[in-house]
């Protein structure tokens, strides 16, 4: 067969693909979607994700169901869709644990890089560093100051590869400090022992760390971002407090399974852009501690990306193993 032939077929199969997608997409949705969170039910990502199924359910006049597998630090979750149809059915919520398990876990069940198409951002969500509120430290920098001159401190974790185990680890690598870690089982029994000052320093997600400053309990050095957080705008950012290079958020993102038309993913992203810019999902969000943002496929697929190498490299340099 001739090379023009060859061309021929590849392009008629080509258009033939392209027909078939956009079928796909013009009669989607054609039954319920499903938006699957790898932690149980009640928690900030659970909660999110119905926000923005609500929203979306009204917008494409078909039911959007929250399913919780939870397991694994959210593998479990992951695992279901990335081994389910991609035909915009079932969607994933994407946390920070996405892109911190690739380098914490030796084997996945699913590819991290390859089995998720980005859909958009939903938000971002800064952690605090905070201390016991008997502790000499009232800044980042007195903090910073004292770990310089060699005294020991200690620091809670919900856990061995943990978000606040690795914000601290990057924090502490940052600073060109040592801090010494006490891992405990969950965010819970750490954060009672910081405010109980057996141990005195800690990060923590803003949505319990906040109300804890507010009620005296615990006091705020800063959050973990380069600017002031929408969320606490009255805390100083690592920036001000000296620690310059320093930028870190969980966050909240909705991904489909590889392969799902382009035709969807635009449309999934608009209708996402659209539920977070809604004051009535805005403000919700932000009682979470958590910042409403959107992005473009292409801008989540980067940040994504970028955060899976930062946080491998931070468990290599920490050495750090799960329990």
């Amino acid at each position: 067969m001739k090379t023009s032939s060859f061309a021929r077929l590849f392009l008629s199969a080509s258009l033939a693909l392209a027909a078939t997608c956009s079928a796909w997409a013009q009669s989607w949705p054609s039954q319920q979607i499903k938006i699957i969170v790898g932690f149980p039910a009640g928690g900030a990502s659970d909660i999110a994700a119905r926000l923005i199924g609500q929203k979306l359910a009204e917008r494409l006049g078909k039911p959007v169901v929250v399913e919780n597998r939870a397991g694994a630090a959210g593998n479990v979750g992951a695992e279901a869709v990335a081994k389910a149809a991609p035909d915009g059915h079932t969607l994933l919520l994407g946390t920070i644990s996405l892109s911190i398990n690739p380098g914490l876990y030796p084997k996945l069940p699913y590819e991290p890089l390859k089995d998720f198409a980005a859909i958009s951002m939903i938000s971002s969500t800064p952690f605090m560093l905070v201390v016991t509120p008997s502790a000499p430290y009232q800044s980042i920098k007195d903090l910073v100051d004292a770990a310089k001159s060699g005294k020991t401190i200690h620091y809670a974790t919900a856990g061995n590869g943990s978000g606040s185990h690795l914000f601290m680890e990057l924090f502490t690598h940052t600073a060109g400090i040592k801090l010494t870690h006490v891992p405990y089982k969950g965010a819970a029994p750490a954060m009672n022992d910081v405010m109980g000052g057996q141990v005195p320093v800690a990060f923590d997600n803003v949505l319990t760390a906040l109300p804890l400053s507010k009620a005296g309990k615990l006091r705020v050095l800063g959050v973990s971002t380069k600017q002031r957080s929408k969320v606490a705008p009255d805390v100083p950012s690592m920036a001000e407090g000296g620690i310059t290079n320093f930028d870190a958020t969980a966050w909240f993102a909705l991904f489909a399974p590889t392969g799902t038309p382009r035709d969807i993913i635009n449309r999934l992203n608009r209708e996402v852009a659209e539920a977070v810019k809604d004051p009535a999902i805005a403000d919700k969000l932000l009682a979470l501690g958590a910042e409403p943002v959107s992005s473009t496929p292409e801008q989540l697929d980067a940040f994504y990306r970028s955060e899976v190498a930062r946080w491998a490299q931070v468990v290599r340099q920490a050495r750090v193993t799960i329990d």
